[in-house]
């Protein structure tokens, strides 16, 4: 019988068909080169994190031991991020100038510096002093690492090999906690010193670590280097086609032409940030407009929603909820650090099955419920003469439930999203203003958190976070288009129209009244 189908088959000119004919097409599967490419690239990050971590356990003791006011304390953990502002607008020009992995190895080299001298500061203006040195190089690896990372990236896996850098920069700030934990059994005097000066172990590896990392093929396109663009695109891309299609993209951004296939080749215009910031500021197009508008306000709302004042300033708000030891206080933020670390690992496993869009939403959500029960159980507690067990065990949960839901989504679709959507010969400035609006908001948080508690009530300020947040999900749902599975070249094309959800909307609801015309109609 089966003789006879394949004979019919054949006399009537169709191809026998098996069971390879019916099965779908197989995904890409994940690129183990551009992954390690990445990961090197965000341990960067780890430098982030760590300071971010130990100083909320160091300040117990530098307070102590240098015998500094709150305000002191406000400026020294917050100021960093301010400091932070020089090194992330330097990294956007000199990574346009040296490469993308060069300046990796300059925001270590400065990181090590600030953090040696931080562990030899013998008062508050040395350690200020040395914080901002250290800040420089946080500014640094705080913008070049997601840069490299989204330009090393494949389409397909983009958005979790973009994540990297959160989950490092979450791993750092689960070491620093630890690392309180560690030398907190230490004299006073040379523990917060040790918390501080470890930092420099990290960032000593790392730079040697940059050296086997290829360079970012964007840049080297940007300089005519096409045979070298060519050879890392090819072991970075899921298939030679994509290889193709990404360096076809890439140098049509670049101005050069399609069949232009050299190894090296004269670019009239090199990319060293020249009228970048003019093509940002003052003379936009519609598209980078909205893109401008979109990167400033995601990394705006990630910090002014409060993640910072939570992060740095945990052992205060345990305190307040009624945990006094301070060796129970340094392990809740280890729980904190935990807890953050482990939803960050999660949230990079959906951003390219759920998609940015649908996570970012539902984790503001979550967050505002969050900060909603920290703020109503710090408030019951402040209102109460006796410990309220049930009230700090709400507070416990919902500290915890806060930097999970952030970590889902917040936190890593901020780096993702704000790196992909710039166009070529803006990407390295405008991410560098990206990260500078964070580094801001993240400070004048950090600097005003124990005026803010005093003035309002630390259950107050929480309310305060949660009312930003309510505004940054209605920011989110209208401004920001879905960008999962594009490529970074075709990405732009989303954007150049701020009301797209509502026109989208038009748009559907037109059509739908067109059918129900033509069925009337019939």
């Amino acid at each position: 019988m089966a003789d006879l189908k394949a004979e019919n088959n054949t006399i009537s000119g169709q191809t026998p068909k098996t069971i390879v004919d019916f099965d779908p097409p197989k995904k890409p599967g994940m690129n183990m080169y551009a992954i390690a490419c990445a990961v090197l690239a965000s341990m960067a990050c780890v430098l982030i994190g760590y300071d971010i971590g130990v100083i909320s356990g160091a300040i117990i003791y530098i307070k102590e031991d240098l015998r500094i006011t709150d305000v002191q304390v406000e400026i020294l953990v917050g100021i960093l991020n301010l400091y932070c502002l020089i090194g992330s607008f330097a990294a956007g020009r000199i990574s346009d100038w040296i490469g993308r992995r060069y300046t990796i190895v300059v925001a270590q080299a400065i990181f090590f510096t600030g953090a040696i001298l931080m562990g030899f500061a013998t008062n508050y203006a040395f350690l200020m002093a040395a914080r901002f040195i250290a800040g420089v190089g946080v500014g640094f690896a705080a913008m070049i690492a997601p840069v490299y990372t989204a330009e090393i990236s494949p389409a397909s896996t983009r958005g979790f090999i973009s994540s990297f850098p959160e989950v490092f920069i979450n791993v750092g700030i689960l070491l620093g906690y630890v690392s309180n934990y560690a030398f907190s059994k230490l004299p006073t005097h040379l523990g917060w010193r040790l918390m501080l000066g470890a930092g420099a172990i990290p960032s000593v590896m790392l730079g040697f670590v940059v050296f086997v990392m290829p360079e970012s093929p964007r840049w080297l396109v940007m300089q005519g280097r096409l045979g070298d663009a060519t050879r890392v695109l090819d072991r970075t891309s899921d298939s030679k086609e994509e290889a193709h299609l990404r360096l076809a993209e890439i140098k049509e951004a670049a101005g050069i032409p399609e069949n232009c296939n050299d190894d090296v080749v004269q670019v009239t215009k090199r990319s060293h940030g020249e009228d970048a910031w003019k093509e940002l500021l003052l003379r936009p197009t519609p598209s980078v407009r909205h893109i401008l508008i979109a990167a400033l306000g995601i990394h705006f709302f990630q910090q002014a929603s409060g993640i910072d004042s939570v992060v740095l300033y945990s052992p205060r708000i345990f305190e307040k909820a009624g945990i006094k030891s301070t060796n129970d206080k340094l392990l809740a933020t280890v729980a904190v650090g935990f807890t953050k670390t482990t939803f960050i690992l999660v949230a990079t496993f959906l951003l390219d099955r759920i998609g940015r869009r649908p996570l970012l939403l539902s984790s503001v959500a979550g967050m505002i419920v969050s900060l909603m029960g920290l703020g109503t159980a710090l408030t019951i507690i402040d209102h109460s003469d006796q410990k309220l067990t049930w009230a700090v065990a709400l507070c416990m949960a919902t500290v915890l439930s806060f930097v999970a839901f952030f970590s889902i989504g917040m936190g890593p679709i901020t780096i993702v999203y704000s790196s992909e959507i710039f166009p070529l010969k803006l990407r390295a400035q405008g991410v560098s203003m990206a990260i500078a609006v964070n580094r801001v908001t993240s400070g004048v948080l950090a600097m005003t958190f124990y005026s803010l508690s005093k003035g309002i009530t630390t259950g107050g300020a929480f309310f305060l976070y949660a009312s930003i947040a309510t505004v940054s999900w209605v920011f989110f749902y209208i401004i920001l288009p879905e960008t999962r599975g594009r490529t970074l070249e075709n990405t732009e094309a989303l954007f150049g129209n701020l009301g797209w959800k509502f026109a989208k909307c038009r748009d559907k609801n037109d059509e739908q009244g067109g059918q129900q015309t033509s069925v009337k109609q019939t």
